[in-house]
């Protein structure tokens, strides 16, 4: 069963945000979009039911750990998705509570292992 909680998809690219979207709509989840800061901060005050985030680094300066920190604050899970393979990233992903990252190209099935076992459903 799919959960009730929106997933907000935080991309600069706003081409792939939409594909990202369409995706998670298509297997059955609500999304919410974000492709800036002010857009982001909407979203998060108050957080709308949200889940999950998925938050895409590319394109966006330091203060995305900023927003990663809001999200932790409000105790919403989110993957961090990379364009490369980074310890530096992959360490300040998880100091600002990233419970993943995943590499781009995305690999479908990981992330929607990711995105179920984060909402807490069956796989």
């Amino acid at each position: 069963m799919i959960s009730n909680s929106k997933i907000l998809a935080v991309d600069r690219n706003q081409r792939n945000l939409e594909l990202l979207s369409q995706f998670l709509h298509k297997e059955g989840y609500q999304t919410m979009m974000a492709s800036s800061f002010e857009e982001f901060a909407l979203a998060i005050d108050p957080p709308h039911n949200i889940g999950i985030a998925l938050v895409d680094i590319s394109g966006f300066d330091r203060r995305i750990w900023d927003c990663c920190e809001q999200l932790r604050s409000h105790q919403i899970p989110f993957l961090i998705l990379s364009p490369k393979q980074s310890a530096v990233i992959q360490q300040e992903s998880l100091h600002h509570g990233a419970r993943s990252i995943l590499i781009k190209p995305l690999a479908v099935r990981q992330l929607l292992s990711l995105v179920h076992s984060l909402l807490g459903e069956p796989p």
